[in-house]
């Protein structure tokens, strides 16, 4: 360019976006599907487009709703927005948005105060289940709570539940007749005390722009543009919610990948994205595959992954998508390493080697994450890299803004900023702001160096550290004119969203807590049978989704990568594991590991074994509840309530006679057999799946008692 010519605005805003993302950018109206692969640049896609629909006067800021899943990403694209000088576009999750909707129009459309809202279900459920005399312990109620948070976002209520969730198991161990009471027992709870929960406020806000015509027309006449990130994480209630607000109109833009799916056991489903042109068939597609985040030996594990799949059924592979073939754009790194280790301490100590060789030679710990498939496997890695003095943080665990050394330092920076605002020094320069951090952080003890060793010091510092180091990014970012004051702002705004800036330090989380974010180098640990996919995994659709966790795993990583697993648990036990069988053919030499030829004769055995079949329709039984109960979940019951109920109370009175958890007596599926087999004898008791000798000898005379007192009543 030459000296003193001004750019366009379409160079301005434009620029630097590739021939997709920018044709993703310069689509201002009607439909517009965008297939964004891991690491190909959405965000900056769609945010380049906001931003030049505004500035082109195609957009007005206040009537267009970005959309996305969580806080922090929706913090993320309204740091982005700014940066692009489109700061006045909301950008919210679902609930945020719809609670905002919520607050305005309740007096109108229901009158009164809105309920209060229930930040957490565990304890209302917890007492929903007491209400019905069942036993729960702290797993139980977890599990019930997601339970019920998949109903409220696939529309059920307690009355259509049971018509609905048949073939999902037994969900914190109750079979669906019991989780379908406990739903309205929960329901019943939140009536009573006035409470809304998160599913309630997007559930009310649906029910009043379908009721409310005056109110759904104030909200479209606000809202005249939408964007939605992550669509393939859309719920059927989050997409009624999205209908509502569009009004039959068509100006909506939708990113995902199908390929990222790893939420459906909360009721996400890729249909909606992979539905989307039968539903506009007018919208224009446009596909992003340059894969900018990894280096090619990454990119192209992760395609052989996906394409490594094979046919599983009718019904698996129609919910299957063609992946996005990912094109890398980086120069090449290191061959990703493939680890196998004796047991899951030495597993450990490996990881924690390697980062040190790493740190050692230059990675900054920040840039590094161990992923596995399980909260339970942190600690095995928390201890490792604490013998080996390495800092990590635990994601799920402490929020950083809870932090006593943070709430200090924000409360030091505001005073600061208070102090500055009302100086004689309006004319000092803005970019004294990182040093003005600097000097108050300095006061509650942050230094330059890093305190050596680790523990308590090193992690309190690690987090002044990390505010030091966004303002820094911010004095870059936002220019000369970004002071002190706007720095706490940006911090209370962060705190308000869970928004927390890099910490300097090793990344112990989740693959599911993973997605979104990405590391230099990722560690992905434990890739054992019945980890990877995990053992409850028991349908082709369930290992399909495993298999995208881990593909999802694979994409996090920028440059060095590490799949490793174990042959035994414990030091010392037996090597009965066997690396997960999406590794066959992506690990070296291991291309036929799982083919018939190299099956002991003891295997082919075992897989020749012919299936458990339902006794009602003879359909094969999937699941191990299935095969226990030895009815296919489609099947009614047979039992009568009152029998099974009755099992049920002596199972309750026997745990706590005991002190044992009510499962280690017998399971809610074990007792459903009992209840519709009906024995009348030892012998016929003993033939009920999950009636072994030990408790047949236990509890067998027990159980024969109740089953005659029920007869006879």
């Amino acid at each position: 360019m030459r000296p003193g010519t001004e750019l366009s605005l379409e160079e301005r805003v434009l620029s630097g976006l590739d021939e997709e993302q920018r044709l993703v950018a310069s689509t201002l109206t009607g439909p517009l599907c965008v297939l964004a692969g891991a690491g190909t640049g959405k965000t900056r896609a769609i945010t380049h487009r906001i931003a030049y629909g505004v500035h082109s006067g195609v957009y007005q800021p206040q009537r267009l709703l970005a959309v996305t899943f969580t806080a922090r990403a929706a913090a993320e694209m309204r740091s982005r927005l700014r940066d692009l000088g489109v700061g006045s576009v909301q950008a919210r999750t679902f609930h945020a948005a719809a609670l905002r909707q919520l607050q305005f129009f309740w007096p109108q459309a229901i009158g009164g105060e809105l309920p209060q809202l229930l930040e957490h279900k565990a304890a209302i459920i917890a007492e929903s289940a007491r209400r019905l005399r069942l036993s729960t312990d702290r797993a139980t109620v977890r599990d019930l709570a997601a339970e019920v948070e998949w109903a409220k976002v696939s529309m059920l209520t307690p009355e259509t539940y049971l018509e609905h969730a048949q073939g999902r198991g037994t969900p914190g161990g109750f079979d669906l007749l019991t989780m379908s009471r406990v739903f309205q027992s929960y329901e019943d709870v939140k009536t009573d005390r006035n409470l809304i929960d998160f599913e309630d406020v997007l559930l009310i806000t649906v029910g009043i722009l379908q009721e409310d015509d005056r109110v759904a027309a104030t909200v479209r006449e606000q809202y005249r543009h939408f964007v939605v990130d992550e669509y393939q994480d859309v719920s059927p209630l989050q997409q009624r919610l999205l209908e509502l607000w569009l009004g039959g109109r068509e100006e909506l833009c939708v990113v995902g990948d199908a390929s990222q799916t790893i939420y459906s056991f909360t009721g996400a489903s890729a249909r909606h994205l992979l539905d989307f042109g039968r539903r506009y068939p007018n919208a224009q597609l446009v596909k992003l595959v340059r894969d900018y985040r990894s280096t090619p030996q990454v990119v192209q594990l992760a395609n052989n992954l996906l394409a490594a799949r094979r046919p599983a059924g009718r019904q698996a592979d129609a919910a299957w998508s063609q992946p996005l073939q990912l094109v890398a754009q980086r120069p090449a790194g290191p061959a990703p390493s493939f680890v196998e280790c004796s047991d899951d301490e030495a597993e450990a100590a490996a990881i924690a080697k390697g980062i040190g060789a790493l740190i050692e030679a230059g990675t900054q710990p920040a840039q590094i994450a161990v992923l596995f498939r399980t909260n339970g496997q942190s600690e095995a890695y928390e201890q490792a890299l604490s013998a080996a003095g390495i800092g990590y943080q635990l994601r799920g665990g402490e929020r950083f803004f809870a932090r006593k050394e943070v709430r200090d330092a924000i409360l030091s920076l505001r005073a600061a900023s208070r102090a500055d605002q009302t100086s004689d020094h309006d004319d000092q320069p803005a970019v004294a702001l990182a040093q003005q951090v600097r000097d108050v952080l300095a006061s509650i003890g942050f230094t330059e160096q890093a305190p050596a060793g680790g523990g308590a010091v090193r992690e309190r510092w690690e987090s002044l550290a990390a505010l030091v180091a966004l303002a820094d990014e911010l004095v870059v970012s936002r220019g000369a004119e970004f002071r002190l004051a706007d720095f706490v702002a940006e911090l209370q705004e962060r705190s308000a969203v869970q928004h927390a800036p890099t910490v300097q330090g090793v990344t112990l989380a989740s693959l599911h807590s993973a997605k979104g974010l990405e590391w230099d180098a990722v560690f992905l640990v434990g890739l054992s049978e019945g980890l990877m996919p995990i053992s409850f995994a028991d349908t082709a659709e369930a290992v399909d989704e495993e298999r995208r966790l881990l593909y999802v795993g694979i994409t996090r990583a920028r440059e060095f990568l590490s799949l490793s697993w174990s042959l035994s648990r414990t030091p010392g036990g037996r090597a009965n594991r066997k690396p997960s069988r999406f590794l066959d053919g992506l690990r070296p030499q291991s291309a036929v590991s799982r083919g018939a030829a190299s099956q002991s004769p003891r295997r082919q055995r075992a897989v020749a074994k012919p299936p458990a079949l339902c006794r009602v329709c003879g359909k094969a039984l999937s699941s191990g509840a299935e095969r226990k109960i030895g009815r296919c979940a489609e099947c009614p019951p047979s039992y009568q309530e009152a029998t099974f109920e009755a099992l049920r109370q002596w199972r309750l009175e026997e745990a706590r006679s005991a002190q044992l958890p009510a499962f280690m007596i017998f399971t809610d599926a074990t007792l459903v057999a009992v209840a519709e087999s009906e024995p009348a004898s030892l012998e016929e008791l003993s033939a009920v799946a999950g009636v072994g000798p030990s408790k047949l000898e236990r509890y067998g005379a027990a159980v024969l008692q109740v089953m005659s007192d029920q007869q006879q009543a």
